[in-house]
Order: C-alpha cells, then sequence, then structure tokens
C-alpha cells in the first residue's frame, strides 16, 4: 500500500483519533485537526516527522479555510481528506433550544460543505484526491428524539451526492461513511436537551432514559473502532472511489430495511404517479 498523507477533522478523539493512530504507525503522513490539539501531543512525540497539527473548529469557516490552506503549503500534497468532526443531539424538536439546532447544523452539515469547497481548488490543482465524509446508517433511517442529527446528515448526504458528479472530471472521489453503533465515547459527547414532562411515556421518553447511561448507547455497540477506522482507511485506496460505505452489522440490516421500504412505497404510488401525466 503506498504512502499517503490525509487531513483529518475531529482527531482528538473517536474514531479520528483511531484512524490518526493507524495511519502513522502505518508510516502515513497526517494533518490532525482538533479544538484541542494538544489531545494529540503524545503522537506529535511519537511521530514527529509525519504528524503535523492544528487548532480548529470546523464550523469557524474563514479560520477552516486558513488551516486547509496552510496544511496544503506546508505539506505540498494532501491525498485524501477525512471529514469526521461532529456530534449528536437528543431530544424532541420542541424541546431542543435553538443554540442545539444551530449547532448540529453548523456542525454537521455546513462544516463539511465548506470544508469541501476549501479543499476542492486543491485537490483539482493538484490532479486529484479523496474526499472521505463520516456521516452514519442514520442518514437512511431516523427515530424519535434524534430528528436534527438526522436532518444534517441527510443533508450533508444530499450535499454530497450532488457534488461526486461536479468533482469527478477532476480525478477526485467522494466516499459517506456509514458506521452504526461503535464503541467510542461518541455517547457521551452528545447535547441532551431539557426533558419536557409531556414526553415522559413516549418514544423520545425512552430515548432520554438511554442516554442517562452512556453505556446503553455505546458501551455494548457491536462496532469494533479499530476495524471501523481500518475500513475507512482501505476505503482510500479502493477505485473507484465507493460511493457508500456501511459498516457494522447493524448499520447494514437498518439501512437495507430502510431502503427497501422506501422502496416499496415508492411502487405503490406508482399508478398514482402516472395518473397525472398528459395523455402520450
Amino acid at each position: 500500500m503506498a504512502t499517503q498523507t490525509w487531513f483529518v477533522t475531529g482527531a482528538s478523539a473517536g474514531i479520528g483519533r483511531t484512524v490518526v493512530e493507524q495511519l502513522l504507525e502505518a508510516g502515513h503522513r497526517v494533518a490532525a485537526t482538533a479544538r484541542r490539539p494538544e489531545a494529540l501531543d503524545d503522537l506529535q512525540k511519537q511521530y514527529p516527522q509525519l504528524l503535523w497539527t492544528a487548532a480548529l473548529d470546523v464550523t469557524d469557516t474563514s479560520a477552516l479555510r486558513g488551516v486547509v490552506g496552510q496544511a496544503f503549503k506546508d505539506l505540498g500534497r494532501v491525498d485524501v481528506v477525512f471529514s469526521n468532526a461532529g456530534r449528536g443531539a437528543v431530544g424532541a424538536a420542541e424541546e431542543l433550544s435553538d443554540a442545539a439546532i444551530d449547532e448540529q447544523i453548523a456542525l454537521n452539515m455546513t462544516a463539511p460543505i465548506q470544508l469541501f469547497r476549501a479543499v476542492v481548488p486543491h485537490l483539482r490543482a493538484q490532479g486529484g484526491g479523496r474526499f472521505i465524509q463520516t456521516s452514519t446508517m442514520g442518514a437512511h433511517i431516523s427515530g424519535p428524539g434524534a430528528s436534527m442529527y438526522h436532518a444534517s446528515k441527510w443533508g450533508v448526504e444530499g450535499f454530497l451526492e450532488s457534488v461526486i458528479g461536479e468533482v469527478a472530471p477532476f480525478g477526485i472521489g467522494v466516499t459517506m461513511i456509514e458506521p452504526g453503533m461503535i464503541r467510542t465515547g461518541f455517547g457521551a459527547s452528545l447535547s441532551v436537551a431539557e426533558p419536557l414532562p409531556v414526553y415522559a411515556d413516549t418514544p423520545v421518553g425512552q430515548v432520554h432514559q438511554a442516554v442517562r447511561t452512556v453505556g446503553n448507547l455505546t458501551g455494548q455497540a457491536p462496532g469494533d473502532p479499530a476495524k471501523v477506522a481500518a475500513a475507512i482507511i482501505d476505503s482510500a485506496h479502493t477505485t473507484p472511489a465507493p460511493r457508500r460505505v456501511a459498516l457494522g452489522s447493524d448499520a447494514h440490516a437498518a439501512i437495507r430495511a430502510a431502503l427497501t421500504r422506501r422502496l416499496e412505497e415508492v411502487d405503490a404510488g406508482q399508478q398514482l404517479a402516472r395518473s397525472i401525466d398528459f395523455p402520450a
């Protein structure tokens, strides 16, 4: 496997951190960014020639463009951009604060869009590259109590689905990673709305009950973060770039069920759909 240079957001913990560790161990160069880059100091000491770090709040678009430009300038070339920063919000739609809604859109949707826009000129100028986005099986399914998380993930996938065709002529591939439940600290980082009593005996109330114990969300999750990271890295060496990569038995089952159900619903409305056409 040829060595590469990666640019990674959200690199201080979870899947981002694991991907960075595996890349460095394999001899790849990594530009790792995080709100708290000091969390990567141990790796900086271990791999001083391979690891480039920068502080970055991906919701600050001006700073994002600056860090991207500096990384390409300092490293000369970036083969793979791994857009990984993000977190989830829990609560009924009316429970969520305005700030929580704004954060979900800014962090999970607007930031990846702006990262993509920032890196494309560089990737195009160097003759190609790969953009990998951490998404979720929640970009196909949805459930009570996570409306804004699903909205942000469905939104960013809609954007990427569209731009795949825009950048393909320049040798730029786009991949969406869609994991199921992974044993990481994701549950601990959730933004949880203040519960309204009216939802206590509803599915939203059950979600609130579950998140009170982080282990209920991630401690017994089937996904192995090390295997997830390895699969993400492998996807960058797959040609052509896979459009979507489902990771986890739960992800595969949930996505397949959702797509099957959606197709059945479309087929059920076939006669009505055709009935509104002008006569042939």
